[in-house]
């Protein structure tokens, strides 16, 4: 049976507030992109903690409670649920997204959508990060598939090049409204749609 894998930043998930950034800068205006993203760049490799991440920026106190105010700020995609349900009955569904292994965890759990997912691949759990080709071939690895057999969805493009290097197909969600010459999705109604028509 194919597979297909799934990004979550700005395909299930999304930002309603504009991410990070934003949220740092409520708490500490003069921090810049490069600031924070350093440490976060060793977070989302397991390098570091989420909380020794927010404690590097200089966040003080209950910390826990900080980063659940964060968390808290992310949505889901509720058209999400009826795609998976849909597309379940006719793939094996897959995660593989860079993101802090604590932050996964609990958005995967808030939002109930584990049960979705035969494998589940995070860049803080594995020590890689896209679009690092090796967390691709870990994927595959686990699905125990060729690439070929996998289809991949992401909002950067620059992830999407590294699935189709390793013969994966590529099939862009435009959340954000990008340039792109491949196969473009706006919103997961479109997305079945094509991924079901791959199959008739």
């Amino acid at each position: 049976m194919q597979t297909i894998i799934f990004d979550m930043y700005g395909v299930i998930l999304k930002d309603p507030d504009g991410g990070l950034m934003p949220f740092v800068n409520r708490f500490f205006p003069n921090l810049n992109f490069d600031d924070v993203y350093i440490y976060w760049r060793k977070a989302n490799v397991g390098e570091i903690s989420s909380l020794e991440f927010f404690s590097m920026l200089g966040f003080k106190g209950d910390i826990k409670k900080i980063e659940k105010e964060y968390l808290d700020t992310i949505e889901i995609d509720a058209a999400f649920y009826s795609a998976a349900q849909t597309l379940g009955k006719y793939y094996r569904l897959a995660i593989l997204s860079n993101d802090l292994s604590e932050w996964s965890d609990y958005l995967r759990g808030k939002f109930d959508i584990n049960k979705y997912f035969d494998t589940i691949v995070i860049s803080g759990d594995v020590k890689l990060q896209k679009p690092d080709i090796n967390i691709y071939s870990l994927m595959i690895d686990r699905l125990a598939l060729p690439a070929c057999n996998c289809t991949y969805i992401d909002d950067r493009r620059r992830n999407l090049s590294t699935a189709k290097s390793i013969g994966m197909e590529a099939i862009l969600f435009n959340s954000r409204n990008v340039e792109y010459d491949g196969k473009t999705v706006y919103n997961f109604n479109e997305l079945v749609d094509v991924l079901i028509q791959n199959k008739n």
